[in-house]
């Protein structure tokens, strides 16, 4: 407090002219119109421009509960589009059981879940993600999983209560069925060598397939981990392979894995039920 007193004295002279100044200001502003305008419009665009910073720092802060906002409304849009229901077979009669109908009566085949990538790695031979969703969320084993632009990112191989472990596309040991959009008879295999991030190898594609640089690459639907369509990749290098009558296909990924942040999981309803019928044909023939 004494060096509060000692600094008024001090400048005493200074604050004291301040003061004069302001309030000879107000009364300029207050007793003229002129100068009252002139101070409105003045003090008004000093407030915007403060209001205008403080919003983008506001913004700014509250960027992470806004992505999470963003990913719930994304996952519900995303189980709304009519691609995840099949129409019934009216040929016999349906059971209804606890699978979700929509309002037309289509049984729901796929199901979107969103979820925060916890960890993600990109430069191991073996890479993989981690989520911060599990078993009790509803997320389950080898279950595929996508961006929010529905670019392939891997499949679900290990899951706890609360966390998964996604087989990420850069793994070497990553296998998933892919197809070329303009054409689907150029059906192929994705995996990848191990060498550069981001971009894979589409092979067993035969020369007969139309395909050329920039094409984009789907998957076929042909597995029960992903819907037909999902993409892949867009060919960035292709030529024929002389030993064989297979195009070698470089492509790639249209996910972008040095910067995922939220990703959906794929529910496939269907999955149980042809998994089991698999299982006994299998036995059949053993």
């Amino acid at each position: 407090m004494r060096n509060v007193f000692l600094f008024i004295r001090r400048y005493f002279n200074f604050l004291l002219f301040l003061l004069l100044q302001c309030f000879s200001i107000y009364l300029i502003i207050s007793y003229n119109k002129y100068h009252s305008a002139v101070g409105a419009a003045v003090m008004n665009e000093v407030t915007g421009k403060v209001n205008t910073q403080y919003n983008k720092i506001d913004n700014y802060l509250q960027l992470k509960r806004t992505n999470e906002q963003l990913a719930k409304d994304n996952e519900q849009l995303r189980n709304k589009l009519r691609q995840n229901f099949e129409n019934p077979d009216t040929a016999t009669r349906i059971v209804t059981d606890s699978i979700p109908f929509d309002t037309l009566g289509n049984k729901r085949k796929w199901e979107y879940q969103s979820a925060k990538v916890v960890s993600n790695s990109v430069t191991a031979q073996n890479n993989f993600l981690v989520l911060g969703r599990g078993s009790a969320q509803q997320l389950n084993k080898d279950e595929g999983v996508i961006d929010p632009n529905n670019g392939v990112v891997g499949i679900v191989t290990e899951v706890s209560e609360n966390f998964a472990v996604v087989m990420s596309l850069l793994h070497k040991d990553s296998r998933i069925s892919g197809v070329l959009k303009n054409d689907a008879n150029g059906g192929g295999s994705i995996i990848w060598d191990g060498k550069e991030p981001n971009y894979l190898s589409f092979i067993n594609v035969r020369q007969s397939a139309k395909a050329k640089k920039g094409d984009t690459v789907i998957t076929s639907g042909i597995t029960p981990t992903f819907p037909y369509g999902m993409i892949i990749g867009t060919i960035d290098e292709i030529r024929p392979d002389k030993s064989t009558n297979n195009f070698i296909i470089k492509i790639k990924t249209a996910a972008n894995f040095y910067n995922l942040q939220y990703v959906y999981a794929i529910k496939n309803y269907q999955r149980e039920e042809i998994d089991r019928l698999v299982e006994k044909a299998k036995s059949r023939n053993q």
